[in-house]
């Protein structure tokens, strides 16, 4: 079991019990939806999810990829003939957990495939203080409490109602950089420039259901819900997500050096239930107002609720998509862009004073009354299933199909 002094999560009592699965279908009884499974016999599908049936696109558009490169994909998915669905979306939802999985019929995986996976980071008023904290606190939870409490007296400033990279951001920057409070993290927080980085690489995101892996080295670490943006090569929003951005509090506060080790992990990165296109029920001003709730069920009877206001964030999602993907960086098969999140939890699970910390079995659980729930439970990313299924992976088994034609570009219906 993983705890404040750093023994390892390898327990997995809970990995044959079912997920208490929560999901209400009926928020994808409106609206563009898509997803991608995997088939017993072929392997992985795009399919398009309508009035509570999932059906395979596969032979008009073998990626994900390709389908938000189209200039209208809601146009082109409603002008597709359609054949005998695969599944209902009821029995797709309930077979992505391993638990109760029968492997002859389909599975949700993450909803993208070839696309470039990124986060913003700092992007809220409360996480940018946890961030400082944990660097102040050098990766000890038990520090944490008395360096939050410090910084919030002698910030002495509401950061939720700073502009970054205002002429009041400047202000703030020079005094606090007089009485040496100045961090790597207000710089990104408040200043001009985001914080993006690699979250993971193609391929790699795990779906609903599936287990998301925590480096067993961690002994401080949290869920971080998150809307996730879905974006094409040129720049063009094409929709909207739920994601969980996996998080080492411990690793990235020894150093932001190691960020790479503290969100690039197996399994470390869950995307889903399924993709929802912008369309005339659903758009980006849907996602600027979005509320993500998060909750985490512990087998130690631990209950974690929170909520994650998307109008608390202090940049805008179009500004984020631009400092991302611009003159000076391109995506050719485009991108999701975590948005980040204010979600930082402190309420203490074991000793007192050291906040939360995941253990192995928890049941992490994210919704949206617009996005649907992502639900997954919680090991180590040794212990996860490993990835194996990369790019050279895909083409070959597309070739063996006869799709890589439509992995490139969407054939017209």
């Amino acid at each position: 079991m993983m705890h404040s002094k750093g023994t390892q999560m390898t327990d997995r009592s809970n990995a044959n019990q079912p997920l208490p699965l929560s999901q209400d279908a009926s928020v994808f009884d409106s609206g563009s939806w898509v997803g991608r499974v995997w088939l017993a016999d072929q392997g992985p599908a795009v399919v398009l999810v309508k009035a509570g049936a999932v059906y395979d696109i596969s032979t008009h558009v073998a990626t994900v990829s390709a389908l938000l490169e189209v200039a209208d994909p809601v146009a082109y998915l409603r002008a597709l003939p359609l054949a005998e669905p695969l599944v209902a979306l009821s029995v797709l939802l309930d077979n992505s957990d391993p638990a109760r999985r029968d492997p002859r019929q389909p599975w949700l995986l993450a909803p993208i495939d070839l696309q470039a996976v990124k986060a913003a980071g700092v992007t809220f008023a409360a996480s940018l203080l946890e961030r400082v904290v944990e660097e102040q606190a050098k990766g000890d939870p038990a520090k944490a409490d008395a360096i939050r409490d410090t910084l919030a007296s002698r910030i002495g400033a509401d950061l939720s109602q700073i502009v970054p990279g205002s002429a009041q951001a400047e202000a703030l920057r020079k005094v606090l950089v007089e009485q040496g409070l100045w961090s790597q993290y207000l710089e990104v927080g408040i200043g001009p420039d985001a914080e993006v980085f690699t979250k993971a690489q193609p391929l790699s995101a795990v779906g609903h259901g599936a287990d998301i892996g925590i480096h067993p080295k961690s002994s401080w670490n949290n869920p971080e819900p998150e809307v996730v943006l879905a974006v094409s090569s040129d720049g063009s929003i094409k929709g909207a997500m739920l994601g969980n951005d996996v998080n080492l509090r411990d690793f990235e506060g020894r150093s932001a050096l190691l960020l790479s080790k503290a969100k690039d992990n197996n399994a470390s990165t869950a995307l889903g239930p399924l993709l929802r296109l912008f369309d005339e029920s659903f758009g980006l001003d849907d996602v600027r107002n979005a509320e993500v709730d998060l909750r985490v069920e512990g087998e130690d009877g631990f209950i974690l609720s929170g909520r994650s206001s998307m109008r608390q964030i202090s940049r805008d999602p179009q500004d984020l998509v631009q400092q991302t993907l611009n003159e000076n960086h391109q995506y050719p098969d485009g991108m999701v862009l975590f948005l980040g999140t204010l979600f930082a939890p402190k309420q203490d699970r074991d000793q007192p004073g050291n906040g939360f910390t995941h253990k192995p079995g928890d049941v992490v659980t994210i919704s949206n009354p617009q996005l649907g729930t992502l639900c997954n439970r919680v090991t180590t990313s040794d212990q996860a299933p490993q990835w194996a299924f990369g790019l050279r992976a895909l083409i070959d088994n597309l070739g063996r199909r006869g799709l890589l034609e439509v992995a490139a570009t969407a054939r017209q219906p």
